[in-house]
């Protein structure tokens, strides 16, 4: 069934909506999938915080054109039946939640991505991103690495307290 033009020029507004907010977007190939399948992803990306598009590949060039970080990226890769996952959060998190999915149904295979600077990623390059930690890992080795030090610092110190303490109850007791 055709949708009309003003559902067409709602849908585009939407994905231009999206875009503009986007860190990243990363979209796979679908064909095979079955609905229990996609509402599957759906669930998973919204725990992530990934929203979920399917949308005509041709309603998604005329809004990237609509968007001045959009309008000169290579649009190559759009072809044939397309998922669309985007994240306002996590320049990692769509490329993972698809990439995940597609380690358990091989219908979904990664196609490419956007990055929020406007460049056109190739399916290659959302792997490497999917292999990458999230943001909130990363932000926690950092703080870990930050606290290290004065970890062992409090060790350290701990350790020769105690064993000044053992000695002087050892003195004590004799």
């Amino acid at each position: 069934m055709a949708i009309t033009r003003d559902k067409k020029q709602d849908l585009v507004a939407k994905v231009s909506e999206i875009l503009a907010d986007a860190k990243a977007v990363a979209f796979a190939h679908y064909q095979g999938l079955s609905v229990a399948d996609v509402q599957s992803l759906r669930a998973k990306a919204r725990e992530a915080g990934v929203q979920i598009v399917v949308v005509k590949n041709r309603l998604v060039r005329v809004a990237m054109s609509q968007n001045n970080t959009f309008k000169d990226t290579a649009t190559d890769a759009l072809k044939g039946q397309l998922i669309y996952a985007f994240s306002t959060e996590d320049e990692v998190l769509p490329s993972k939640v698809l990439h995940d999915f597609a380690k358990a149904n091989p219908a979904l295979a990664l196609a490419g991505g956007f990055s929020a600077e406007g460049a056109a990623l190739s399916d290659g390059d959302v792997k490497e991103l999917a292999g990458l930690p999230s943001k909130d890992q990363l932000v926690a080795e950092v703080v870990a690495q930050l606290l290290s030090p004065v970890h062992d610092t409090t060790n350290a110190l701990s350790g020769n307290l105690h064993a000044l303490l053992d000695g002087i109850e050892a003195k004590a007791t004799n």
